[in-house]
């Protein structure tokens, strides 16, 4: 607790430091701060850092050293190659991080490879813990996500372009076109998650009143969209 203590009043001289620069009348602490003022500004310092370290990896402080007894095969992996597509509606997504490469534990990267038949979607899904740099290998794609604001940034990207996918923001991709398209995938966390609206809000059990009154829904459209078939 002491420490608690000590970390707010840290946090409270910077504050001060800044209106300081900002002015000329630097803003000086009451003796009569009381210990209700300390508890709720040492509450708001450990929020804030308990809300940066759940949402990214967290930053390497030490140099970097390789697991006992490993060689360079432990940092290789084939998971990308030859996959072959499993999905005529649904992107084939491959992924490649901490789970199944465990050489990216704490390195705060991962990747994927992801494969469109024509007329084939990613659907609508956000990655809680991790932004997204999409290449296209292959064809072409539209794209688009959604920002807090919910404003809809859309765009197409072809064979040696790429587009950004802000972390934890709802995103898509589809083929339109004629011919296969491939995507190579760069996230900014070795476990950037994965959460599809389709599963998260219909096969989830969220009960049918919720729904209903959430989208302003009768059952009837609810039961379809439970009913179909998701990714």
């Amino acid at each position: 607790m002491l420490y608690a203590f000590s970390c707010s009043f840290k946090v409270l001289s910077i504050v001060q430091s800044f209106h300081t620069v900002l002015s000329d009348r630097p803003v000086r602490v009451s003796a009569n701060f009381d210990m209700g003022s300390k508890y709720a500004l040492t509450v708001l310092f450990l929020a804030m850092f308990a809300i940066g370290i759940k949402a990214s990896d967290p930053e390497l402080t030490t140099d970097f050293s390789a697991p006992a007894g490993v060689d360079g095969n432990y940092f290789k992996s084939t998971l990308l190659t030859n996959v072959p597509v499993a999905s005529p509606k649904f992107a084939t997504v491959t992924a490649l991080n901490q789970n199944n490469f465990p050489a990216l534990l704490g390195l705060g990267v991962s990747s994927a490879v992801l494969q469109f038949s024509p007329g084939s979607i990613n659907p609508v899904h956000y990655h809680p813990r991790g932004s997204e740099l999409f290449y296209v290998l292959q064809g072409c794609l539209d794209v688009g996500f959604v920002d807090t604001a919910n404003k809809l940034f859309t765009a197409t990207v072809c064979a040696g372009e790429s587009f950004v996918f802000p972390r934890a923001m709802t995103h898509f991709q589809i083929n339109r076109g004629n011919v296969l398209a491939k995507g190579l995938v760069a996230f900014s966390s070795s476990n950037p998650g994965t959460s599809r609206l389709p599963n998260v809000l219909f096969k989830s059990g969220i009960t049918d009143e919720i729904l209903m009154k959430s989208f302003g829904a009768g059952k009837l459209t609810i039961d379809q969209l439970r009913s179909g078939v998701v990714n």
